[in-house]
């Protein structure tokens, strides 16, 4: 059975702007551009003949104040997910598009890396809602990306990024670095008990510091997996 494409809708008034994002969006396996609109008006015009899986929202559009569009798509369009793309950084901003349900909120300017974790992790909380009729507490642990360590004493606020824990990545750190075939995500996730999107979020950080590095294998069906080594 083929993966599910996820159909995009960009809302960005600087055309050049817009335009990366959609290479960005064509770069991410399963998703796909079906338009891009500048304005609030021209955003629910389009609505009106098309309706996206996701819509990627900036929040400075001429013809609307705020984030006045979010709260319209939501009122007209509940079953549309929405991720922020925006220069607002704002606390003010943050707090009312987390209060408008959005999935992610992206700071401009972002590298692709940071993109197409959004994206991933977006597609991954879908597939997971569509497994499954009921659900426990570890499975909307995994969908709201809980991570079974909340030890704030064990994370170095100083040095590590939000969501990082030290206790969760010298854990992480000691399996890699004596896993010689290498581990996926889901693998990792598995031996420590989080989520598969927590455990990548940490290989990716690992990633950024040299300490891991990542290899798709491609198996003799299905689609490549991404295996993490040490660096």
């Amino acid at each position: 059975m083929p993966e599910r494409n996820y159909q995009v809708l960009i809302v960005e008034d600087d055309f050049k702007v817009a335009e990366i994002n959609a290479q960005y969006v064509k770069k991410v396996p399963g998703f796909t551009v079906i338009g891009t609109v500048k304005t609030g008006k021209e955003t629910m015009e389009f609505l009106t003949g098309q309706v996206p899986d996701l819509i990627l929202l900036d929040t400075y559009i001429p013809d609307v104040e705020g984030l006045e569009l979010l709260w319209k798509i939501r009122r007209d369009y509940k079953d549309i997910d929405v991720i922020m793309v925006t220069a607002a950084k704002e606390v003010t901003n943050i707090e009312e598009a987390m209060r408008g349900g959005i999935v992610d909120y992206i700071i401009k300017p972002f590298d692709f890396q940071r993109f197409k974790i959004a994206l991933e992790d977006y597609a991954e909380k879908k597939e997971i809602l569509l497994e499954k009729e009921n659900m426990e507490q570890r499975d909307i642990d995994q969908l709201m990306s809980v991570s079974a360590d909340t030890s704030q004493q064990e994370q170095d606020r100083d040095s590590l990024p939000k969501g990082i824990s030290a206790l969760t990545l010298k854990k992480i750190e000691n399996i890699i670095f004596t896993c010689d075939e290498g581990i996926t995500a889901e693998e990792l996730g598995n031996k420590i008990g989080v989520s598969r999107i927590t455990a990548r979020r940490y290989l990716e950080y690992l990633i950024y510091l040299n300490n891991v590095r990542a290899e798709l294998r491609y198996g003799k069906v299905g689609r490549p997996e991404r295996r993490y080594y040490k660096a």
